[in-house]
């Protein structure tokens, strides 16, 4: 058991009986009127948000939950299956997945959460490398300052394509390294 002062920003707790992840932590007040924590949560079961405020005192059961390394297999709507080493499958629901749906690629290997014995939601690389499909060719003589543009890159499933911003020296085919946390162009990797 922790008190609320001691949870930060991505611990997993138990609120009322349900898993819930600490995504932002607001704290009000004084050390002589004591202190309260509004914390904006997910439930990791539903992933539905939830906001709080928690006295400084108040106590939580911190859960650490289990992760496996998988690859992703295939797509039967609406289930991502995933396999691990042993050829357990693993079935995750595409709105738990969150942004990681984005990413998927056949054989893509990443880390399966687990909360009490069922896969919850997958963790991918911090960084991952990928074809843009499809860009606009670069505008001539738009080139001052940090000029972006979109780019589709390649994933698993075609409902599921994704844009993120580009340079304008980017153009289809090439590959390149994208911040999963953050969804945004690092580099583009030569071969």
């Amino acid at each position: 058991m922790k008190f609320a002062k001691e949870i930060r920003v991505g611990n997993i707790i138990m609120v009322d009986g349900k898993p819930m992840i600490v995504l932002r932590s607001d704290v009000n007040g004084s050390s002589r009127t004591g202190f309260t924590y509004k914390w904006k949560m997910k439930n990791l079961l539903t992933n539905s948000p939830q906001e709080n405020v928690f006295r400084g005192d108040d106590k939580f059961d911190v859960v650490v939950l289990d992760k496996k390394p998988v690859t992703y297999s295939y797509f039967a709507d609406p289930l991502f299956v995933f396999m691990d080493e042993e050829y357990n499958q693993y079935e995750i629901e595409a709105e738990n997945l969150g942004e990681a749906v984005n990413y998927l690629k056949d054989g893509m290997e990443c880390e399966a959460v687990f909360y009490d014995g069922k896969a919850i939601s997958v963790e991918l690389p911090t960084t991952i490398v990928r074809q843009v499909i499809y860009s606009e060719p670069a505008v001539k003589g738009n080139t001052s300052g940090n000029v972006l543009k979109e780019a589709k890159i390649e994933n698993a499933i075609e409902a599921y394509t994704f844009t993120i911003q580009v340079p304008l020296f980017v153009s289809q085919d090439d590959m390149i390294e994208i911040d999963t946390r953050t969804n945004e162009y690092k580099k583009t990797v030569r071969n």
